[in-house]
């Protein structure tokens, strides 16, 4: 089973996104928002922020000692430094569940619409085509239908 790695891992959203993918993945959770040491035992690891300059290589690093196959970035402050380091992870291979051009996607937090995780294009659970080839991460369909909201904390 493949283990995919959710950040911001202690907020409600990302609970919310691992209670739906649980049954296909293992998951792992990070943030670098403070939180209870108990949870260190129970799958939650500590990165820095997204504004950090070693942010991307702690979140690499953690990848591959926990055997992450993927990483769904919840941040948005998280986007532009994993889009900038994603050869880096493709080349471990571990994917970054994120659009190819992040500027060219609205976004939108914690929204009570059905939410789903794409790999380009193709829901990851249900593996059903549900947009364009170029959109990976946590989305859900725009009101026409036809365009995903990329979804961050």
């Amino acid at each position: 089973m493949e283990t995919i790695l959710i950040t911001y891992g202690t907020r409600p959203f990302a609970q919310r996104v691992g209670r739906m993918l649980s049954s296909h993945y293992q998951l792992a959770y990070a943030s670098s928002e403070p939180f209870p040491e108990i949870l260190q035992k129970q799958h939650y690891h500590r990165i820095p922020t997204g504004s950090n300059p070693t942010f991307a290589h702690e979140v690499l690093k953690l990848c591959l000692d926990k055997g992450c196959q993927m990483v769904l970035p919840l941040g948005k402050i998280e986007l532009r430094p994993l889009h900038e380091a994603r050869i880096l992870f493709e080349e471990y291979g571990i994917t970054v569940l994120m659009p190819d051009d992040v500027t060219s996607y609205f976004y939108v937090g914690d929204p009570s619409e059905e939410v789903r995780i794409v790999q380009a294009g193709k829901d990851v659970l249900t593996d059903a085509v549900v947009c364009k080839s170029d959109f990976s991460g946590a989305g859900i369909l725009s009101d026409s239908g036809e365009n995903p909201l990329l979804c961050v904390v």
